[in-house]
């Protein structure tokens, strides 16, 4: 036994001598994965390293970001309650495993927690402290060191060091969190190959490949708390499945605070590590979240109208033009505010998402015809207005790396009948709906997770079955939908990710046959007949085609920015020639609704915030300001309409 393995021994055994004696500790502590965790270090030597401070390469160029533009507005306050409504309740308050990607998990996860460092929202690649208080890069060895700042601390108290970092890939590493992307992107020489802990606060990280954004992939890691974790094991899913995981943010949910489908509350912490530092001081200005399950969006937003609701998001046109029109008293008092804010960063890819693994889906001349059968043309021009544009790869807004002559299909009954044709399907039955020479009719279950897009899909069905083919539309809740892809049960799902601001689009997450299927092809490079679908991975079209894989796995190796150019371009095409995403539309900014007394600075929000505004927090309730509007209302006093439109990083065509 090492005797860094003896020293930690010593000390768990010490504290389970301890418990034993007071006799106060739960039958649930007994467990402790430590030596499991420590052992497992000693196993993989080349990954997980201890060194001395000394062992810190002497010539190194350190960096902290200090120089960046500070974020948010010096005149915000802090304080109040800003009420706001879920259309779900979340399914669980576990970071990962099954669930655990639904839509409340930027609430407390993505947008809350603080990674080594952070991305700037205002400044291409530039990056700002975290938990990192500086950092290194030695782009030869592919390894970034990094200084953790002593002052951060979890939201429970316990200071994070490095150790929680080594914890994080055993974590990630584990079968037991049941999350096979997390063991597939953290697992051992995949994306990092290394992590050495020099002291408590002094680690370094190298990666696989020497990429153009290396620094940004390494300082983008997030801990996990070891401490937490302690009783980690087999029944990790339901042992923490409402268990509050500490957080490095500013947010934290109380257990008195969960009602369980109804209501749940984030509450900011008292004497938050990090609140005075910059880049944060102006930012996480509310005391209190408040979220109340509103599954009908028409439902939430009389909520808002009432004043209930603080804002609302009126990307959608019929809430912009017709529900709160500029003319509304409401607005024209001054009591809401409307808001236009352009930003750039690449876009959330809306389209239909084929389970090519379904029947009749997995003929490619019946994806053309879909592709041709869907008219997202009219969706623009009649449910958005012409407020948006048509997308043209799933991977558009990533500047020079989206291809620049890929465009999408366009709406046509004659082509769409043609592919349909060369499936089989030459006969329309007396619904108009084509059938084979079995009888078998051309129709797909179309699903989504938005509530509010429903006319979407009736729209799309209106003139798919024009073409002959039927869409019988099933709309879910945002948590059961996402469900129900997650577990491959859709045949076609009408969705998007909320995608990064990343230097290049990732690949691997949608399209390797790792992530469709447990062993997709044979070592002749055939189809497996045997093969299972993987579940719980973003790979929603099943695509499993093996020189998609021989693309995807050169580009995650390469570090040369003009190789990767080329092979984004090769699987872009290779994508659209597969015809399993039919692509949506892009609306290249956000609308907003807010009450009087929700400020925002004077620019209202960075370059890079996205839909609806919330991740940066840079807004603030103005408690005085509520009254004055409150008491304004009832004595008919009124205020200075606000509809501005913020156009700052608006690009033209």
């Amino acid at each position: 036994m090492s005797s860094r393995l003896h020293h930690l021994m010593s000390a768990v055994l010490g504290a389970a001598l301890l418990a034993a004696c007071g006799g106060a500790v739960e039958e649930v502590e007994d467990r402790d994965v430590t030596p499991e965790v420590l052992a497992y270090y000693d196993e993989h030597p080349d990954f997980f390293t201890f060194a001395t401070p000394a062992d810190v390469p002497g010539d190194l160029v350190w960096e902290d970001g200090m120089d960046l533009p500070d974020l948010g507005s010096p005149e915000a306050k802090k304080g109040g309650t800003q009420y706001s409504s879920v259309q779900d309740f979340p399914r669980t308050l576990r970071h990962v495993g099954p669930d655990s990607n639904g839509a409340f998990r930027g609430w407390i996860m993505d947008d809350t927690n603080l990674s080594l460092a952070m991305a700037h929202p205002d400044v291409d690649g530039g990056l700002f402290p975290g938990i990192a208080r500086e950092w290194a890069v030695d782009q030869e060895d592919q390894t970034v060191y990094m200084r953790l700042d002593p002052a951060a601390r979890w939201s429970d108290g316990e200071p994070v060091t490095a150790d929680d970092f080594l914890f994080m890939f055993f974590f990630f590493q584990s079968d037991y969190i049941v999350a096979p992307w997390y063991n597939n992107y953290y697992g051992i020489g995949t994306t990092y190959t290394n992590i050495t802990k020099y002291d408590d606060h002094t680690i370094s990280i190298s990666m696989a490949e020497a990429k153009p954004d290396m620094n940004e992939r390494a300082l983008g890691l997030r801990p996990q708390p070891q401490h937490f974790y302690r009783e980690l094991g087999d029944d990790f899913v339901e042992r923490y499945q409402w268990r509050f995981v500490p957080v490095t943010g500013p947010y934290v949910i109380r257990d008195e605070d969960i009602n369980r489908g109804r209501s749940i509350a984030l509450t900011r912490l008292d004497n938050w590590w990090a609140e005075d530092r910059k880049f944060y001081r102006n930012r996480y200005n509310v005391d209190r979240i408040q979220f109340r399950v509103i599954r009908d969006q028409n439902n939430a937003f009389e909520s808002f109208r009432r004043g209930d609701i603080d804002k609302f998001a009126l990307n959608l046109s019929e809430f912009w033009y017709d529900r709160l029109p500029d003319s509304d008293p409401d607005v024209q008092a001054g009591y809401i505010h409307k808001s236009v804010f352009y930003n750039q960063r690449p876009r959330p890819n809306y389209g239909l998402w084929m389970n090519t693994d379904r029947r009749f889906l997995n003929d490619r001349n019946v994806r053309l015809g879909i592709q041709h059968a869907t008219n997202f043309d009219r969706v623009i021009s009649a449910f958005f207005r012409g407020d948006g544009r048509r997308m043209n790869t799933a991977r558009d807004g990533y500047g020079e790396f989206t291809h620049p002559d890929i465009t999408a299909r366009e709406y046509d009954i004659d082509r769409a009948e043609e592919y349909f044709a060369a499936a089989g399907f030459t006969e329309r039955g007396n619904d108009g709906i084509l059938v084979n020479e079995n009888g078998q009719r051309l129709a797909f279950t179309v699903s989504t997770g938005y509530t509010t897009l429903r006319d979407t899909l009736t729209i799309l069905l209106e003139e798919a079955a024009r073409a002959g083919v039927e869409f019988r539309i099933e709309v879910l809740d945002s948590t059961a939908g996402w469900q129900k892809v997650q577990e491959k049960q859709h045949d076609i799902h009408l969705a998007a990710f909320n995608v990064s601001v990343e230097m290049y689009p990732r690949f691997w997450d949608f399209y390797h046959s790792s992530n469709a299927y447990d062993q997709a092809f044979l070592e002749d490079g055939s189809v497996n007949p045997e093969r299972q679908l993987r579940v719980q991975t973003n790979n929603l079209e099943t695509f499993a085609v093996r020189e998609m894989d021989a693309l995807i796995e050169r580009y995650d190796r390469s570090s040369d920015y003009d190789e990767m150019l080329e092979l984004a371009y090769e699987m872009q095409v290779l994508h659209h020639e597969h015809a399993s995403f039919v692509p949506g539309w892009i609306q290249d900014f956000y609308r907003l609704a807010h009450w009087r007394w929700v400020q925002y600075p004077e620019f209202f929000n960075h370059r890079q915030s996205t839909f609806p505004g919330n991740e940066l927090f840079v807004h603030w309730i103005d408690e005085e300001i509520k009254q004055e509007t409150l008491a304004a209302r009832q004595s008919g006093e009124t205020f200075e309409p606000r509809i501005r439109v913020f156009d700052q990083h608006r690009i033209e065509d």
